[in-house]
């Protein structure tokens, strides 16, 4: 398991590598954009160069670029349609750049309109984004937490998608921890995981599962409230090694999205708790 973070890229793209080697990250994942504006950033192709060769370098295993929170492939509002697919279209262009292995995104929410009405947005706009693909960097639809009229709030919803877009060969998943715990799957449980990776395997395929998101949960099993805790400081505790240990969950880039002691994302503290808790699990 290749256990990372998502890091900043300020100062130019490359420089998440060098942050990564001195948080003895084993993958990265990085915004390409600021993430709080629709403005993409105008990168130095250069910097591509240099992401790639001190990846290199280091010997980051995964790399992935998350597309913006603001964006809603099934908003029912065409500018904020229209924005988020430009947005998530520039994200999947600069992940091509750098040789990301993905795009992870969120569906985003049909906002009370009905998931059919929803897919009727979203499918066209992931067409359009899954033909900027290359052939390694993948788009990944992340399960989500379950609240607010989201889409991909279970596998059946995320294999509808799947299907509908003929199983594109570039298309995959990313599945988040918390996400599962809060929707309703008891990722402490090796059963409950079991049977939740059974559906996966059975409706999509687990080859399809490409990343995995590390984080504790600061809210109740069930609950749809999409809260990350710090390693072992959630809901989850000690019990996250059940995920992380996992079989059918290994040699994935597995990327932490915690807030951090500072509340500035994920540090070398929380990157070596989660390897020291998935050691302690598998031995």
């Amino acid at each position: 398991m290749q256990i990372g973070a998502h890091i900043s890229s300020s100062g130019g793209i490359d420089k998440a590598i060098d942050r990564a080697v001195e948080m003895d990250a084993d993958s990265v994942q990085v915004f390409t954009q600021s993430p709080r504006a629709w403005r993409p950033t105008n990168h130095d192709p250069a910097s591509f160069d240099r992401f790639r060769e001190k990846r290199a370098e280091a010997g980051i295993g995964g790399v992935l670029c998350h597309a913006l929170y603001l964006c809603n492939l099934a908003a029912p509002d065409d500018t904020v349609y229209e924005k988020s697919v430009l947005a998530i279209g520039n994200t999947m262009q600069v992940a091509c750049g750098i040789g990301a292995e993905g795009v992870v995104f969120h569906v985003g929410s049909h906002l009370g309109s009905g998931f059919e009405t929803g897919l009727e947005r979203v499918l066209p706009a992931m067409e359009t984004v899954l033909k900027l693909c290359s052939d390694e960097t993948w788009l990944l639809m992340e399960n989500s937490a379950g609240a607010g009229g989201t889409i991909g709030r279970s596998i059946e919803e995320l294999a509808t998608l799947w299907e509908r877009l003929d199983r594109h060969p570039r298309l995959g998943i990313c599945i988040d921890s918390c996400h599962l715990w809060v929707s309703g799957i008891d990722v402490t449980d090796p059963v409950a995981l079991g049977a939740c990776l059974d559906e996966l395997d059975s409706a999509i395929g687990l080859d399809r599962l490409r990343a995995l998101h590390v984080n504790d949960a600061a809210a109740p099993l069930g609950s749809n409230r999409d809260r990350h805790a710090n390693i072992l400081e959630g809901e989850l505790g000690e019990k996250l090694g059940v995920f992380l240990s996992d079989p059918r969950l290994q040699d994935l880039p597995a990327v932490l999205e915690t807030a951090g002691p500072e509340n500035r994302g994920p540090d070398a503290d929380e990157i070596h708790k989660t390897k020291e808790l998935r050691a302690r699990w598998l031995s």
